[in-house]
């Protein structure tokens, strides 16, 4: 199976439609203030009314209350949240809406991290990103591709951190993904798509084998 594609950090109208012509399967909006590809509500609302049926959008948050999650979700008409901070496994359950859970890989003791949210209602599955001590994603970083092999065979993941249109089919064959995740990976600077580089990154998984 060819692994769904997600693009990342759309911030304005033109690299959702660039991303979409490509053969993007879902866009992903930072709904994260202190990230530098924060996307304000209204311009998240007016992008996904122009977004054509089938093509997923879905909003990334971090630590935010889960009233104001709930709240922009139904304003924009995102399909999932993407949760990137720490937010229990209880939260995710409240919700109400498809959660993807992110987990920073350290080791395979974050396995027990994945444990915990694995199996609870409104999970549908989890974005494998790099660790780091001070960001919560969008570093670059290139994440464990042995433990996110591992954690792949019991749960659908997302492979995230440090993808590109070099090195994702070597990503691929090794962690075996449901979906991948990119955005600085595809970009000329945080927040700008570079057509050329989405173009490769989607053809790259498309010709998987």
């Amino acid at each position: 199976m060819v692994p769904k594609i997600k693009i990342c950090g759309i911030t304005n109208i033109e690299d959702a439609e660039l991303a979409v012509q490509a053969g993007a399967d879902a866009l992903g909006f930072i709904l994260y203030p202190n990230s530098p590809r924060f996307v304000e509500i209204q311009v998240v609302k007016s992008i996904v009314n122009q977004l054509p049926p089938f093509v997923l959008p879905i909003g990334v948050f971090v630590n935010e209350d889960s009233t104001m999650v709930q709240n922009v979700m139904d304003v924009c008409g995102l399909a999932l949240a993407q949760l990137h901070g720490e937010e229990s496994p209880a939260y995710c359950e409240s919700l109400g809406y498809p959660v993807l859970k992110a987990i920073r890989l350290r080791d395979r003791s974050s396995f027990l991290s994945l444990a915990e949210y694995k199996g609870r209602a409104g999970v549908r599955g989890f974005v494998l990103d790099a660790f780091s001590e001070s960001e919560y994603g969008g570093t670059g970083k290139v994440a464990d591709w042995d433990v996110a092999a591992e954690a792949a065979q019991d749960a659908p993941v997302l492979l995230a951190g440090g993808l590109t249109p070099e090195n994702v089919q070597e990503a691929i064959h090794k962690v075996q993904p449901y979906g991948v995740d990119v955005s600085s990976g595809v970009e000329t600077h945080p927040g700008k798509k570079d057509p050329t580089k989405v173009q490769a990154f989607i053809q790259a998984v498309k010709l998987v084998s």
